[in-house]
């Protein structure tokens, strides 16, 4: 399939060269020097693959949306967007997959937490705390795994309310402390405690290729789709949860 990198910085290159390790081609890459392209470049495309900043990620997806051109979102910080940007993708027969992680290893992750949420839901001794340690160049905090790890565990305990990201003394918060260090890919960390003992799940990543691998799976699954897809889709969690 031919795809269109939109954003070709340090994700967009490991996209691109996992696209051409499956055999796919490049039909548009979009940088910093041609951010504002139009819609007609995308003709010939198969599904754009976009990890761009956040204020410029809707009018993206609007262009792929003009030419009925499938699009995988990667950028976060976007979200306000969202319900509008998916009800145009149905008015004008687009497809969206926007997910705030495509690894693999995190969407399984998410499932994790959830299933743990709801079996300690009842155990109101038991509670939740969330870490992420980003790189210092990432821009948006929380992380966006970090809120969608949060949003897992709220749908699942009544007795959470709402995410902070900070310290709280209200029991209704979900604690979220986000941390920056050089030259960590992504580290996200679920704590229940009680004060009789503690579970903890964490997910590590290595490095981007699981990011970049995931997006590029997304991007298969999606071509030549219409309608709103998420990652659990493509890896058929649908049945464990929501994503």
């Amino acid at each position: 399939m031919k795809v269109a990198i939109i954003g070709y910085g340090k994700m967009g290159k490991q996209i691109e060269q996992i696209l051409l390790e499956r055999g796919h081609s490049i039909s548009l890459r979009v940088t910093a020097d041609n951010a504002d392209f139009s819609s007609e470049e995308l003709v010939g495309t198969d599904v754009a693959i976009e990890f761009t900043q956040p204020e410029a990620a809707p009018k993206n997806i609007r262009k792929c949306f003009a030419h009925k051109v499938p699009v995988v979102v990667g950028t976060t910080g976007w979200y306000d967007h969202y319900d509008t940007v998916s009800s145009e993708a149905n008015k004008f027969d687009g497809a969206l997959l926007a997910a705030t992680n495509f690894s693999v290893g995190v969407n399984v992750f998410f499932e994790i937490n959830r299933r743990l949420a709801k079996l300690l839901n009842h155990h109101a001794n038991y509670d939740a705390k969330i870490e992420e340690i980003h790189h210092t160049e990432k821009l948006d905090s929380p992380s966006g795994t970090a809120i969608s790890i949060a949003e897992g565990i709220l749908d699942e305990t009544d007795r959470k309310t709402n995410w902070v990201n900070n310290l709280s003394d209200n029991p209704t918060d979900l604690e979220i402390i986000s941390k920056r260090e050089p030259n960590v890919p992504g580290t996200h960390t679920v704590n229940f405690a009680s004060e009789i003992d503690s579970i903890e799940i964490k997910h590590t990543a290595h490095n981007r290729r699981g990011f970049a691998l995931g997006a590029v799976l997304a991007a298969e699954f999606l071509a030549g789709k219409q309608g709103i897809y998420k990652m659990a889709d493509v890896l058929n969690l649908n049945n464990s949860g929501k994503s």
